[in-house]
């Protein structure tokens, strides 16, 4: 299976479990990959065939900059499902969520978490 990536995807947005995070907000950064033939888009060279880059960080932005929720195992499931539900394409895609400068005690760069869902997973 051939991959795109969309990386380094940044947003702001009003998640986690404590209320400062809902009230003040905090950066989130999301990377996409995702697995699909790419041999018709490669031949035809035609936006039409493959998934549009734009359209992969719009969906993410949907998610990343929407309705709050408290984990990043939520964020990071939305944006998965989503990008099934919208890209016919997309056999698989890997999302990671990271959330840096977590406000939990000690000394983090940041949290993230990673997941992989393939088409038929959750329903798509």
């Amino acid at each position: 299976m051939d991959k795109v990536y969309v990386e380094g995807m940044r947003f702001y947005g009003y998640h986690g479990a404590f209320k400062e995070e809902n009230e003040l907000g905090q950066r989130f950064y999301c990377d996409i990959i995702m697995e699909l033939d790419a041999e018709k888009p490669g031949t035809t060279d035609d936006l039409d065939d493959t998934v549009n880059y734009a359209l992969v960080y719009e969906s993410a932005k949907e998610v990343l900059e929407g309705e709050p929720v408290k984990l990043v195992e939520t964020l990071t499931r939305k944006v998965a499902s989503l990008i099934l539900g919208r890209f016919d394409i997309v056999h698989a895609v890997t999302v990671k969520v990271t959330k840096p400068d977590p406000p939990i005690p000690g000394h983090y760069d940041s949290v993230a978490v990673e997941i992989r869902r393939e088409r038929g997973f959750d329903g798509t």
